[in-house]
Parts: C-alpha cells; structure tokens; sequence
C-alpha cells in the first residue's frame, strides 16, 4: 500500500483511507445511531483493511453516537494492541452526540470532546484531528486557539478541515496567521467524479497553501458503482432510500448516460465501474489520500484494485469530460 505525507503534518497516511462512518450507525445523525454496521462486522473490515497495508483509519466523536469510537477501540485492545504503534487515527468533532445535544466548535466543548474520544478510542493522543463542520456561531480566533490548546497539550498531532467552503478555509488560515496558532494542515470535503466542486477553488488553495487533501465519499454514496439504475426501484436499505437529500441532484438523464457510459468504459478495460472511478480519483492532482467507507469487506475489493490502476491519460480527461455539470 502506498503512503504520502499528510501536508506539512509530517504524517504518513495510507492512499486508502478506512472511512468508519458507518459503525454502529450512518455518519452522525441521531435517527440512525445503533444501525449501520454491526461490531463483528467492523472488526471484519478492520482486519482486512489491516491486511491489506491500509494504515489509516477515519471516524469522529458522533459517528453512531460514539459507536464507532468505541469498535475501534475495542479492536485496537482486543485484537490489534500492537498496531497502536502504525494506524494513524483520524477523528472528528461538530456534531451532537445524540437529538438535542450540543454541538459546534467552542474551545470547552472541542476540549470535553477530544477527552471522551480519546477514552473511547483508548488512546492517549490521536495523530490527526478535524472540525467536522465550520461554526459560524464562534468567532474563527477563538477556535483555532482550542485547536491549539489541545495540540499544545499532547492530545492531537495536526488539525483539519472537513465540509469547508473555499471561504471559510481561507479565513480559519488567516485568522491562525494573525493569532500565531496552529492552522489547518488540511481538507476533507466529498468529491468524486460526480461532484468536482473542489477542484475550482478549494483545491487551487490547499495546493497553494501545502495542505493536504482526503476527500469522501468518493463513489458519490454508490451513484459510481452501478447501484442505482435509469428507471428502476431503488435499493432497499440504500442511501437514496435512507439519506436521499444530498444524491437527489443525481437523479437526472444526464447522469444516467454518465454512468452508462462509464459502465461500458470499464467492461472494455476489464474492471469495475467502482474501481475506475477510484483509479480516476487517485490520479487527480492534490490529492494526496481517499476515504473509502466498505459496509461489507468484499466492498474494499474495488478500492484495492484501483490502487493497482494506472489510467491513460486521454482516458481521464475522457472520464471528466463524461461527467462535467450541468446535466
């Protein structure tokens, strides 16, 4: 598996990203906390992803409640103790941990929320750290000073941003300059071939700046595997019977001769629909890592061989012609 520095962190991550969003839930909203993928389960995906030389694992405080906090570990204990020493742990805080919780970024709060992350996880330190949302309610200043008390004290390595407009990134880097505190070291933000919204200004800034980039969601919640299809009944138990709201955009002619085209395209080249899209990804500029997020290990199949893809160069500009908006 190959590896790359996280921006100017100093830290290694692994190109494939363990996303563990869906442990012991989906993602953090609170309707969905004790579904999503059982214990035994994710410990199955953390074997694999273990063996497969995947070094880097993703959750944060609200992912099922603190559930997958808490698998992961309880895997570390139970059954990887020695990998303490090479998986990189990401998390994450914004999010109530359950309806009607707090949230944000205010510096007591994200000092309460590295504590108990760090009990769950049964870690003393985690190597990399990200504010799941940007807060409009704290003044940028006073968060990038928690940030810094917390990297100060030992408890974080690096800090991140995830879910930021160009805007708020641009401000959060200002406003570290300024005070003289740690700044944002990079960005987390979803993109794929089917939402490229990044690379018009995000990604200009993050390479200008040295950061590094980690996008989710990488097959567009399964719009890139052949899941859903022109004219037919959607999935039981899938995301667009779930969550539809951020993929209903999708549902539209145009995409579907997308992805029809990129059903075709992979036939020729022998893989998958899912595999291309990743390889596709992967070779983009400025990125330096993808969040992959499997409920089932069979699903890291096209993650892993994605890695072992080189595309053509006319093929990836073909690719990115294909799904260019609006449709």
């Amino acid at each position: 598996m190959e590896h790359r520095l996280l921006g100017t962190t100093g830290v290694g991550v692994s190109r494939l990203i363990l996303g563990c969003g869906n442990f012991g839930g989906i993602g953090s909203s609170p309707a969905f906390f004790g579904r999503g993928t059982s214990k035994t389960d994710a410990f199955a995906l953390m074997d694999a992803a273990c063996e497969a030389g995947i070094t880097t694992f993703d959750t944060a405080d609200a992912y099922g409640g603190g559930n997958s906090e808490t698998f992961i570990g309880e895997w570390l204990a139970q059954k990887y103790a020695s990998a303490r020493d090479h998986i990189t742990l990401t998390t994450k805080t914004y999010n109530p941990m359950a309806q009607g919780a707090d949230s944000g970024l205010s510096r007591d709060r994200m000092v309460r929320q590295i504590d108990t992350s760090l009990g769950r996880l049964g870690v003393d330190r985690v190597a990399l750290y990200l504010a799941h949302e940007f807060d409009p309610g704290v003044p940028i200043d006073q968060t990038m000073a928690g940030f810094d008390e917390i990297v100060r004290a030992g408890k974080v390595g690096a800090v991140g941003a995830s879910n930021f407009s160009t805007d708020q990134l641009q401000r959060s880097l200002d406003a570290s300059t300024q005070r003289g505190v740690v700044r944002y070291s990079w960005v987390q933000n979803s993109f794929s071939l089917l939402e490229r919204g990044d690379a018009k200004d995000v990604l200009p800034l993050c390479v200008e700046q040295q950061l590094g980039y980690t996008p989710f969601s990488p097959l567009a919640g399964g719009w890139l595997t052949g899941k859903y299809r022109r004219g037919a009944t959607l999935p039981a138990g899938s995301r667009m019977t779930l969550r539809p709201e951020p993929y209903a955009p999708y549902q539209a002619d145009g995409v579907f001769n997308a992805l029809e085209a990129l059903e075709r395209l992979a036939a020729e080249q022998g893989t998958s629909m899912a595999a291309m899209s990743l390889a596709w990804l992967l070779a983009q500029p400025g990125i330096t890592a993808i969040v992959i997020g499997p409920n089932r290990v069979e699903q890291m199949t096209p993650a892993l061989d994605a890695m072992q893809m080189t595309l053509s160069p006319d093929l990836l500009d073909h690719l990115s012609e294909l799904f260019l908006w609006p449709y």
